[in-house]
C-alpha cells in the first residue's frame, strides 16, 4: 500500500513539474529550486479529514478509520456535529470528534460498514476559518489494511482496559467504551491497564546488542536492562520514564519513538475528542515499561480535571514503539472513547 502511495504522488509530481516546464517556455536550470512543504500556519486555516484505511474488525465486518489534520499551528479548534461538522449520507454524527487540536492525529475514530457496503461512499465536510473541506469515506482497494497486525514486522497493537477487570480493546475504538460521571473542579481519576507482545520478526535481529540500543531496537531487552542495572546501584526511585525523556524519548504526541536510551514498551496519552471546554490532563503522555515480561499489564494512572459542566468525550490512545501512525505503516495502536457527563 506505502509503495502505491508513493508511486502516486511520484506521478503527480512529475505531472506538476511538466506543466511548470510547458508553460514557462524557457529553458530551465538542471536542477530547479523545489519550495518546501509550507509550515503550519498560525490560524487562519482549515482542517482536513485523513483517512488510514478500511479493514476487518474482528467480527468479520468492516470499518473506515479516521483521523485529521489541524494545519493551526496555535489554534485549538471546536466544532459541534452538525452543518459545519457532518458525515453524510447517514449522518451528521458517526462519533468523529468536534475538538481539533494542532498537527496530525491519527485513527482517532472508526465508521463500522455492513458487509454489502460495496462502493457507497460516506463524506465528512468539515468547515473552519470560514473553509470547507470535504473528503470521501470508503473502502478504496489500495487504502487495506489489518488493524491488528503488520505483516511485515508481526507488530501487533497494545491490548487495554479500562476498568481491572473490564474487556479487553485492541485497534480502532468500536464505538464507546465506557460513560463517566464528573464535577466541575475535582479531578476525575483514569486509568489505562495495558500490555504490548513484542514483534514475531525482528529486523534488527542480526545486529549486535550495542548498536539494537543505539537504534532502538526492541529485541535487546534494553529497557530491563536499564532498570536492573539500577536496581543493582540501589536506586530504587530510577525513573526509567524520565532517562527516556532525557536520551532521545518520544515522539510528539506520546507515539513512543525510538531514540538511545531506554524506549517504553507502551505510551499511553488522554485527549478531548468532544468538548469545548478546557480540560487538565495531570500527566502527559505515560510511558510504561514492562521490564522483559512481555504478559505484564501495566498501569497508567492520571486524572482529568473539567473547567465547565457538559457532555464531554474522552479518548485514550495507546502506542507501542513504532509510534504515530505506526511509523507510516498503519499499524498498530488503540485508541478507545469514554463519555464523560459532568455537573
Amino acid at each position: 500500500m506505502r509503495a502505491y502511495r508513493l508511486a502516486v504522488a511520484a506521478c503527480a509530481a512529475a505531472i506538476v513539474m511538466a506543466a511548470w516546464v510547458a508553460v514557462s517556455g524557457q529553458q530551465q536550470p538542471q536542477t530547479p529550486n523545489v519550495a518546501a512543504p509550507a509550515p503550519l500556519g498560525v490560524r487562519g486555516e482549515p482542517l482536513f479529514a485523513a483517512v488510514e484505511g478500511w479493514g476487518p474488525l474482528k467480527d468479520g465486518t468492516n470499518a473506515i478509520e479516521v483521523g485529521y489534520n489541524n494545519d493551526n499551528k496555535d489554534q485549538t479548534i471546536d466544532i459541534p456535529v452538525g452543518p459545519n461538522n457532518r458525515i453524510d449520507p447517514g449522518g451528521p454524527d458517526y462519533l468523529q470528534p468536534t475538538h481539533f487540536e494542532p498537527g496530525r492525529h491519527y485513527g482517532v475514530f472508526a465508521i463500522p460498514v455492513p458487509k454489502d457496503f460495496g462502493t457507497k461512499k460516506l463524506t465528512w465536510t468539515l468547515v473552519a476559518n470560514g473553509k470547507t473541506t470535504a473528503v470521501q469515506l470508503s473502502l478504496n482497494p489500495p487504502y487495506w489494511i489489518d488493524f491488528y497486525k503488520n505483516a511485515a514486522k508481526g507488530n501487533t497493537p497494545p491490548v487495554i482496559r479500562l476498568t481491572a477487570d473490564g474487556p479487553e480493546m485492541t485497534g480502532p475504538p468500536k464505538g464507546v467504551a465506557m460513560t463517566l460521571t464528573a464535577t466541575v473542579g475535582q479531578p476525575l481519576p483514569l486509568t489505562v491497564w495495558a500490555k504490548d507482545k513484542p514483534n514475531t520478526y525482528d529486523p534488527e535481529e542480526a545486529l549486535p546488542p550495542e548498536l539494537r540500543r543505539s537504534r532502538g531496537g526492541r529485541g535487546g531487552d534494553a529497557n530491563a536492562a536499564d532498570a536492573a542495572a539500577a536496581r543493582g546501584r540501589g536506586d530504587q526511585n530510577f525513573d526509567v520514564t524520565a532517562a527516556a525523556g532525557r536520551i532521545g524519548g518520544g515522539r510528539p504526541g506520546g507515539g513512543g519513538g525510538r531514540g538511545t536510551g531506554p524506549q517504553p514498551d507502551v505510551t499511553v496519552t488522554w485527549k478531548v475528542h468532544r468538548g469545548s471546554a478546557p480540560v487538565k490532563f495531570a500527566d502527559g503522555p505515560i510511558r510504561l515499561f514492562n521490564e522483559g515480561n512481555t504478559d505484564a499489564v501495566m498501569e497508567a494512572k492520571t486524572t482529568a480535571t473539567f473547567s465547565a459542566p457538559g457532555e464531554y468525550m474522552l479518548r485514550a490512545q495507546a502506542n507501542d514503539n513504532s509510534g504515530d501512525g505506526g511509523g507510516g505503516e498503519q499499524c498498530c495502536w488503540t485508541n478507545a472513547l469514554v463519555k464523560v457527563a459532568v455537573k
